[in-house]
């Protein structure tokens, strides 16, 4: 009852306020800030003739300017990378299996460094580990592969690929894959 009462004494003579509102003069606009004119096109064709002009004293007093430099970290380094180079020949063993065509990007690729697997050799030396472990032991693998045999451990330990394990449910109404 009270909104009705309200709504009576809101709308009262509602047309009348919105036309004196219509009607009374609106407050003016703030003044609008001065920009510059707009370069006229002649000034700006001095100006790109100005630019593109050569400027024959600067141009002489630039080709008479030369730096050399020289940064001796740099000389360094350079000299230590031909070392390693140099060293690492010794150090790098012949590639054992690869693929046909151009898989994985090791096309190029002939002797690889004592210590490192390509991933066609590494899954080599995993499957046949997991085919015979009694032949391909972590210390033949390692021998034979150029390896270290804490490393060879690690991966024969820790990398075990081809191998799906069924993980037993905690309860015993979960639903379970059967192992055929």
């Amino acid at each position: 009852m009270g909104a009705r009462v309200a709504r009576m004494f809101r709308n009262f003579n509602l047309e009348n306020r919105v036309h004196r509102e219509i009607s009374r003069e609106k407050p003016r606009v703030a003044p609008r800030h001065e920009t510059p004119l707009p370069p006229s096109a002649d000034s700006s064709e001095a100006v790109d003739t100005a630019v593109n002009q050569k400027n024959d004293p600067l141009l002489n007093l630039l080709k008479s300017v030369y730096v050399e430099s020289t940064d001796p970290a740099a000389a360094a380094a350079a000299e230590a990378s031909k070392e390693v180079t140099a060293g690492n020949e010794a150090n790098r063993r012949p590639l054992k299996f690869s693929l046909p065509g151009d898989h994985y990007g090791l096309v190029d690729l002939t002797d690889i460094p004592k210590g490192k697997l390509t991933i066609i050799e590494a899954l080599k030396a995993l499957s046949s580990h997991q085919r015979q472990p009694q032949t391909w032991t972590p210390e033949k693998i390692a021998q034979e592969y150029s390896l270290d045999l804490k490393d060879t451990k690690a991966l024969l330990e820790f990398f075990i690929p081809f191998q799906v394990q069924i993980i037993p449910p905690k309860t015993e109404n979960a639903k379970q894959i059967k192992a055929s």
